[in-house]
C-alpha cells in the first residue's frame, strides 16, 4: 500500500504503518493531521527575470524540474504530490515547447491545488492553463482558423478516451475553445471574444452556444469520463490488467479523485507494477535520506542526467500521450542507466544510512538492506550477487538499488 500511494516509504513508515493499522494508515495517508512540513521547506522557486532569451529561459526550466525533484522528496504528504506527478502525465505538457518556467510551474501549480479534489474542477482549470493552450495550440484557434489540436486531445487523452467522439465532435469542439489567447512575456491566458467563434455548435448531440466551459461539461457529462479517469489511476497505481468491473463501479461513483484513488488502492485486482523513473529516484533519495536542494550543482546535474538516461524528465513528457508504464522501462540502456544512477547514489549516501547497513554483521546485511529499501525479499538470484558486497556497505546499497526487485512495487 505503502509503496503504491507513495514515491516511496521509508523503514520508519512501514514500522509506523504497521503499529497503526490499514485502516488508520489509509486515513492517515489520505487525511494528514498536520500541514506538510516538507512543502513548507520547499516553495515554488521566485525566476528571475529573462534577459538572455534562449539560456535564461532554458534556465528556469531546468530551476523548476530541480525544485520540483526536491519538493517530491521532501513532501510528507506524499499522496498529494504522488498524485500531483500523476497529474503531470495526464495532461501531459512539455516545455521543450512551452519553453517558459513560469508558466511550467504555474502548471504544476494548478496540478498541485486541483491533485485531490474533483475531476471537473480540475478539467476546467486546466482549459484556461497557459502552458497547455501554447503547448496543443490554443492560441492559434479562432473563428477564422480553427485549431483542433486542444479539442482533439481533450477528448481523446483526458477525458472521454479513444472511441467515445467523432470527428465532427472534434471540430465543433475546437469551435468552442475558439478565442483563448496567451501573453508569452507574462505568462498569462486571456480571453479575447472577437476570436470566439459564437454561432451554435453540436457536440455529442448538444447543441447550443457553447464555450469552453460549455464543451467541458458537455464532456463530463458523459458517463465513460470517470471510468476513463478510474482506468488512467489503476493502470499508474495499481495494475497494467483491465480494472475489474467491480472496482471501477465503486471507483467512477467517487466525488475527488483522491477519493477515487483510495478506493482504487483497496480493490482486489493488483498485480506487480515496474517502478517509473521518478517514481525509482524519489523513492531511493527518501530511503537513502538525500535531498536534492542539499547537494551542489554538479551533484543536480548528475541527478538530472541520470533522469534523462533513464527516459522520464518531469516537465519534458516525450508526447502529449504522456511517458509509458509498465515493461517499457525495462530495456538494456534503462537497466545500465538505473546501475550508473544507483552508483551515484550510492556513493553519495549519508554515513548514517551507511551505519544501519554495517551495524550488523555482513552475513545479516542483504536483510538490513532489503528493510532500508523496503524491499519485501530479496530472490536467491539476487543473494547470490549480494552477498559477495556485504563487507563494503555502498557497493551493496548500490547493488540493491539496481536490483530487479527495486525496480518494481
Amino acid at each position: 500500500m505503502l509503496r503504491r500511494a507513495t514515491f516511496g516509504p521509508t523503514a520508519e513508515e512501514v514500522d509506523a504503518a504497521e503499529s497503526k493499522g490499514p485502516a488508520a494508515t489509509l486515513d492517515a495517508l489520505f487525511n494528514p493531521a498536520a500541514p506538510d512540513a516538507g512543502a513548507a521547506r520547499t516553495p515554488p522557486p521566485k525566476l528571475g527575470m529573462v534577459v538572455n532569451e534562449k539560456s535564461d529561459r532554458a534556465e528556469q526550466i531546468r530551476t523548476v524540474g530541480a525544485w520540483w525533484l526536491d519538493r517530491m522528496v521532501q513532501a510528507e504528504h506524499q499522496v498529494h504530490e504522488k498524485l500531483t506527478f500523476f497529474w503531470h502525465g495526464h495532461w501531459a505538457t512539455s516545455a521543450d515547447k512551452v519553453k517558459s518556467g513560469p508558466m511550467m510551474l504555474a502548471q504544476q501549480q494548478t496540478l498541485y491545488r486541483t491533485a485531490l479534489g474533483d475531476f471537473a474542477t480540475q478539467a476546467h482549470t486546466m482549459l484556461r492553463d497557459p502552458a497547455l493552450i501554447v503547448w496543443l495550440d490554443g492560441q492559434k484557434n479562432t473563428v477564422k482558423a480553427p485549431n483542433e489540436n486542444l479539442a482533439r486531445e481533450l477528448m481523446e487523452l483526458f477525458t472521454l478516451g479513444v472511441g467515445n467522439y467523432t470527428e465532427h465532435d472534434v471540430r465543433e469542439g475546437a469551435r468552442a475553445l475558439t478565442g483563448w489567447t496567451v501573453d508569452a512575456k507574462s505568462g498569462t491566458a486571456t480571453f479575447n471574444a472577437k476570436r470566439h467563434d459564437d454561432k451554435p455548435k453540436t457536440i455529442l448531440g448538444k447543441t447550443g452556444n457553447f464555450d469552453a466551459d460549455d464543451f467541458a461539461d458537455i464532456l463530463l457529462a458523459q458517463p465513460v469520463s470517470p471510468e476513463f479517469i478510474a482506468r488512467r489511476l489503476w493502470l499508474r497505481y495499481c495494475s497494467d490488467a483491465p480494472i475489474p468491473q467491480p472496482a471501477l463501479d465503486r471507483a467512477k461513483t467517487q466525488p475527488t479523485s483522491s477519493a477515487m484513488l483510495r478506493e482504487l488502492l483497496t480493490a482486489d485486482g493488483h498485480t506487480e507494477l515496474v517502478k517509473q523513473p521518478v517514481e525509482w529516484l524519489v523513492g531511493a533519495l527518501r530511503q537513502l535520506q538525500i535531498r536534492p536542494g542539499d547537494l551542489n550543482d554538479n551533484q543536480r546535474k548528475q541527478l538530472a542526467s541520470g533522469l534523462t538516461q533513464l527516459g522520464q524528465v518531469p516537465l519534458r513528457p516525450p508526447s502529449v500521450g504522456g511517458w509509458p508504464a509498465g515493461a517499457a522501462w525495462l530495456t538494456t540502456s534503462a537497466t545500465q542507466a538505473r546501475i550508473r544512477l544507483a552508483q551515484t547514489l550510492g556513493a553519495r549516501a549519508p554515513q548514517p544510512v551507511i551505519d544501519r547497513l554495517t551495524a550488523v554483521p555482513p552475513p545479516q546485511r542483504p536483510a538490513a538492506l532489503a528493510r532500508l529499501l523496503v524491499v519485501d525479499k530479496f530472490t536467491d538470484r539476487t543473494l547470490a550477487a549480494l552477498t559477495p558486497a556485504a563487507n563494503d556497505a555502498r557497493r551493496l546499497l548500490t547493488l540493491g538499488l539496481a536490483s530487479p526487485e527495486y525496480a518494481v512495487n
